[in-house]
């Protein structure tokens, strides 16, 4: 039983990154809702709230999803265990739509981007790290974006033109996704194309913030993430994404593979069969991704020009 949870662990949270931080804090959380174009040669649109939580060294970013569902996760993981059966949770639970985790730590704006992969029957963390640093052009133009006043900036990143409002009377110099360097939060940016928008929808004070959720305390992950260079990464990222399977299936015999567990539909090789098409189907999903392999983002100061020409 305990192994087939750390199947189905692998499985879930591969999707709900994290890092190896016990320590309470306050944070500020900033809900994102992100309207992207998954496929390159359709015009059809997605949405997800992601989520910037700001605390006092350091923000926070991703998919809000699976943090959203921890309530339930509880309560259904909890009545697993107490029965001693299995349950797929994927019938239940909501799918994220991003995988990654990018940790900003201030004030150098040093980043982690961070995946999550197997290694046998557990989760490890892979990252590489770069400085956040934009060439902001900051113009002239102001509108109202929600409840704040906000001004014009634009930016060249990841092979597109960005157009970013920010406002500062939010007082962080943080934004969405790797977005950040502003003198204020950024509360709305979409490249020219718009294949990808973000816009905030609402804050609040998180109380007691962790940045692990409680699904991923129980799953016995291995928190620490392995550094390396980003063309490395993205290699051994991609190799998982081939086949999520690969450290697990050397591990599983055939007699394990033919067993059922109570309340599960199938044998353990169903469950594994299933588990993979769901990592291939949501690696398959989108072939449009917001900056292209290996790009680096450009290195500059922030510049005040006049009102941007047409």
């Amino acid at each position: 039983m305990k192994k087939l949870f750390s199947i189905f662990f692998i499985t879930l949270f591969a999707f709900a990154s994290a890092q190896d931080n016990d320590s309470k804090e306050t944070a500020n959380r900033f809900f994102y809702e992100l309207t992207f174009k998954p496929k390159k040669d359709s015009v059809k649109t997605e949405k997800v709230m992601t989520v910037l939580d700001i605390v006092k060294d350091r923000s926070v970013y991703r998919d809000y999803t699976m943090i959203g569902q921890d309530s339930i996760m509880k309560v259904q993981i909890e009545a697993m265990q107490k029965a001693g059966t299995f349950k797929d949770l994927s019938k239940s639970i909501r799918m994220p739509k991003f995988s990654e985790k990018i940790v900003k730590h201030y004030p150098d704006m040093k980043l982690q981007y961070i995946e999550r992969i197997s290694s046998g029957f557990t989760p490890a963390g892979i990252a590489y790290s770069e400085t956040a640093k934009f060439d902001w052009k900051i113009l002239n133009d102001k509108a109202k974006i929600g409840a704040y006043n906000a001004q014009k900036a634009t930016v060249d990143f990841g092979g597109k033109k960005w157009v970013a409002w920010f406002t500062t009377e939010l007082p962080f110099q943080d934004g969405p996704y790797k977005f950040s360097g502003l003198p204020g939060l950024i509360v709305k940016i979409e490249d020219e194309g718009k294949n990808y928008s973000w816009v905030l929808q609402g804050n609040r004070k998180v109380p007691n913030w962790e940045e692990l959720s409680y699904a991923e305390k129980i799953s016995n992950m291995n928190l620490k993430v392995t550094e390396m260079p980003r063309e490395k990464f993205e290699k051994t990222f991609t190799e998982f994404k081939k086949d999520p399977f690969a450290t697990v299936r050397p591990m599983m015999n055939q007699e394990m593979l033919s067993k059922t567990i109570p309340g599960m539909d199938g044998t353990i090789g169903d469950m594994l069969k299933k588990q993979e098409k769901m990592y291939k189907d949501f690696f398959n999903s989108n072939d449009n991704p917001i900056e292209p392999p290996y790009e680096k983002l450009k290195v500059g100061k922030v510049e005040k020009v006049g009102k941007e020409k047409d």
